[in-house]
């Protein structure tokens, strides 16, 4: 009896409250590596710089038929303004830091893409210059009510609010609180 007990708490906090994830891909490195496992809330304030996982408006997965789940960043909350110049982030037109972003991993990817694209390093950024209002998949000048805007942090390679737009709260599945895998990584947020 305290078996199937535990097992159905467990299982009800597993669908409503917690959400274990896995990393897919290199859009969050460095800070998050491919396979890295996560531990999430689903019902968690968001704040800025929070670390979500949020249901792709732009991909299903082919053996659900369901939004694929990207990991992201919260770079813009509702009513901000976001814009990138010379590899500096504003937020409301103030520069802000980004402590999770690595200067040798960024001059490392840059270097990369520059080879693959036969492209002068000097030439290529970490992230590329925009404002809200200038991203084809949002054209606004400042986020909406109610709505967010995520990018990873490895901008070279990442597909994300540049590309697909806003994110509603109810896009956001949930918000990460811990790294449990690799255990000498582990890590709360």
């Amino acid at each position: 009896m305290l078996f199937a007990a535990v097992f159905i708490i467990t299982q009800l906090l597993m669908t409503y409250v917690i959400s274990k994830d896995e990393v897919q891909g290199a859009s969050m490195e460095p800070g998050l590596q491919q396979d890295d496992r996560l531990i999430s809330l689903r019902h968690k304030q968001i704040k800025r710089n929070d670390i979500v996982v949020v249901y792709a408006p732009d991909a299903t997965d082919s053996k659900t038929g369901k939004p694929e789940l990207y990991i992201k960043r919260v770079i813009g909350m509702p009513g901000d303004t976001v814009q990138s110049k010379n590899d500096h982030l504003y937020i409301n037109g103030k520069l802000v830091k980004q402590p999770y972003l690595n200067k040798k991993f960024m001059q490392k990817e840059i270097k990369t893409i520059a080879q693959q694209e036969g492209l002068d390093a000097s030439k290529v950024k970490f992230t590329y210059d925009f404002t809200l209002k200038t991203l084809k998949s949002t054209h606004r000048s400042t986020v909406p009510k109610g709505e967010y805007f995520v990018m990873g942090d490895n901008r070279i390679i990442s597909h994300d609010g540049r590309a697909f737009g806003f994110l509603k709260r109810s896009q956001i599945q949930s918000v990460v609180v811990m790294r449990y895998w690799p255990l000498s990584k582990f890590k709360f947020y």
